[in-house]
């Protein structure tokens, strides 16, 4: 029995799946432009522990200055320094991501978002799959 005004069940479904592709298209083309210039000038800085090591980076986490204290130079610990300015640049990636994510969260959702910039493009098929309607011996 047809319910749907004369379309089946699961043409209605795609149908409804396709003007919502289709709103969203049209939204990401209306509002990305902006949001995108946002988040290209995202730029992040954060300090080691001991506040000897700061680094800058930017939006896709190239790093744009490295800054050591003076008082580095009193420790001869070269493992030590290569370990802190790696922690402290991972951390600077970590947030610079997160205000990316924080940008562009009124039109993407932030796992979405977040699989695309890490480039899991297993998760981004997955949350792609899983708004799909299903097929009709699939339910």
């Amino acid at each position: 029995m047809n319910t749907t005004g004369g379309q089946a069940p699961d043409a209605a479904g795609m149908r409804a799946y396709a003007e919502e592709l289709r709103a969203t298209f049209l939204r990401l083309q209306e509002e990305a432009p902006a949001l995108h210039e946002r988040a290209r000038a995202v730029q992040v800085t954060e300090k080691s522990r001991d506040g000897l090591v700061a680094a800058t980076v930017g939006a896709n986490g190239e790093l744009i200055r490295l800054d050591l204290d003076p008082r580095i130079y009193r420790r001869q610990d070269a493992r030590g320094l290569a370990d802190a300015i790696t922690r402290t640049i991972h951390a600077a990636v970590a947030r610079a991501q997160d205000r990316v994510v924080e940008i562009f969260a009124p039109i993407i959702p932030a796992d979405q978002m977040r699989a695309h910039i890490e480039g899991d493009l297993d998760a981004v098929l997955e949350q792609m799959s899983t708004r799909l309607p299903k097929p009709p011996g699939e339910r």
